[in-house]
């Protein structure tokens, strides 16, 4: 080896011929050069015209384009008769609704919702989720772009194919290259998910929503629970106070020859049993507490209500037009929204049907020497478009097609499904608070029937015409109405807030988030 390169050096034959190959690469560089400066040109042009084409075909989008279904709404509520109509000044005090029933307790509660409940936080994590899946289906529209550099140091085999036992050298291969790829969005596929994902982060706020009302709904309904158990605990406390001195007067009659023996203890059981009343009322509050405790995201451990009895009445909200549900209600456009994916949807299956058009390109700088390797000659590129279609996929296609179908088609039936709840629940609780304010009235008249019968019965047991027995009997009937006045008035609480629940609380359809807002890198950053 050694010899054969000395003898090449020493060779005037090799430097001339060394010399004339120099000058021929010079030469054709120029040409090449030249060359190079009129094939570009067209091809330019050519290429330009072909991306302005698909930018001309990526207007259209296969698949249909998404209108609202229709539902039926009925003209009024059945059981709204004589109710409060909203007024349009009324929608300015929806958005923190709990502060119409004026209760400084509930008001921080419910403030406590949106800092440290864990299921809204969950809601707020997915609907981020949602809302980053629109910057990831939005990236569809743009190049994937990506930069290389590579250094490696070679010896070929000299019994390599081709090289036929000749002597090899080592070499150093530099190389920078920079890559570009772009899908033309032709058939909106990309523009189809696009669509899909913002209906989704769309629905996925939505849900926030109604999590978020939900809970505070459950909150509200379980404060005026426990605000009745201490109503309750408060007339049990009284009434135990009235027999112990029932009590007490029955054992001086007794001591005075009065009553009989089966008197007082006819007193002491009746005194007791009030007692154990009163003690097993706590433990349903303990656990009412709890509850509130997990609602606003504190330990049961660290968490206390001071006892307040119920002492609020329910209030008269304002309802609107059956039609205006379709627009206050989260879970409602929550459906909706989730409508409009699904038939974004069908249009991403449907252009699966047509061919892909991508461009390709990539340039960059090739040397084996660190010196030249940045130097304009050093340069390589090359710039592609690529059509493929599929010819056969064994009616893969048009499954995924009927699959997406089927799914808007059971979404629409979803959708109708959840407008005719929220009828309903708008028309429970109307009737429930209708019917329930009649009960109160009855109930209110009872107690008081109850009431005089018990002051009536006291004094013919002062005179002794009637037995204690029968001032037991009245002590129980008023004191089973006088629960039963509190419990109906807290039913008619929480029918008040599964009202106010029922048609959307202060929410309106005008607060999810636009297109614009989601397509904002800037504005999910600062979220």
């Amino acid at each position: 080896m050694k010899f054969g390169r000395h003898v090449q050096k020493n060779s005037l034959f090799a430097r001339l011929r060394l010399g004339k190959m120099n000058r021929q690469k010079e030469q054709h560089m120029i040409h090449a050069t030249s060359g190079y400066q009129e094939w570009v040109k067209p091809r330019s042009l050519a290429i330009a015209a072909v991306a302005g084409m698909l930018v001309i075909f990526t207007a259209c989008a296969v698949g249909p384009d998404y209108v609202k279904p229709k539902t039926e709404a009925p003209p009024a509520y059945k059981e709204a008769a004589g109710w409060k109509v909203a007024e349009p000044q009324e929608a300015a005090v929806r958005g923190a609704w709990w502060k119409i029933f004026q209760d400084p307790q509930l008001d921080a509660l419910e403030e406590q919702v949106n800092i440290s409940n864990q299921n809204v936080a969950a809601a707020e994590a997915q609907f981020r989720q949602a809302r980053a899946a629109v910057q990831a289906a939005r990236a569809g529209y743009f190049p994937t772009v990506s930069l290389g550099a590579q250094a490696t140091r070679s010896l070929r085999s000299a019994n390599a194919p081709g090289t036929l036992g000749a002597p090899t050298d080592q070499f150093t291969d530099l190389l920078l290259t920079g890559t570009a790829s772009w899908e033309a969005d032709v058939w909106g596929r990309v523009r189809r998910t696009v669509e899909a994902s913002q209906a989704s982060a769309q629905a996925s706020a939505a849900d926030l929503e109604s999590i978020r009302l939900s809970t505070q709904a459950a909150l509200a309904q379980t404060y005026f629970q426990l605000c009745a158990l201490d109503a309750q605990k408060k007339l049990l406390d009284e009434t135990v106070a009235a027999l112990q001195k029932s009590f007490d007067l029955t054992k001086k009659r007794y001591a005075s020859g009065v009553s009989s023996r089966a008197d007082v203890l006819q007193a002491e059981t009746q005194l007791k049993t009030t007692q154990a009343q009163a003690v097993d009322v706590g433990v349903q509050r303990a656990q009412l507490e709890h509850a509130i405790a997990l609602l606003v995201g504190k330990p049961a451990s660290a968490f206390s209500i001071p006892a307040k009895p119920l002492a609020v009445k329910p209030v008269v909200t304002p309802v609107g037009l059956p039609s205006e549900l379709l627009e206050r209600r989260p879970d409602i456009a929550g459906a909706e929204r989730r409508l409009a994916a699904a038939n974004a949807q069908i249009g991403v299956a449907k252009a699966a049907y047509f061919p892909s058009v991508i461009l390709n390109a990539s340039g960059g700088f090739e040397s084996t020497s660190l010196s030249d390797w940045l130097n304009w000659p050093s340069r390589l590129w090359s710039v592609g478009l690529a059509v493929t279609e599929t010819v056969f996929d064994a009616g893969l296609r048009s499954a995924l097609t009927d699959q997406a179908r089927a799914a808007y088609d059971q979404t629409v039936a979803a959708y109708r499904q959840t407008v005719l709840g929220a009828f309903q629940d708008v028309e429970d609780n109307l009737a429930a608070l209708r019917i329930l304010e009649e009960e109160s009235r009855v109930q209110g008249e009872a107690v008081s029937a109850a009431r005089r019968s018990l002051e009536f019965s006291m004094n013919q047991y002062r005179a002794g015409t009637i037995s204690y027995l029968d001032v037991v009997t009245v002590q129980t009937i008023l004191l089973a109405n006088e629960i039963t006045a509190i419990n109906i008035l807290g039913r008619r609480m929480a029918a008040s807030v599964l009202l106010i629940r029922a048609i959307g609380g202060g929410w309106n359809s005008a607060s999810l988030p636009s297109n614009k807002d989601l397509n904002s890198s800037e504005n999910n950053k600062r979220n």
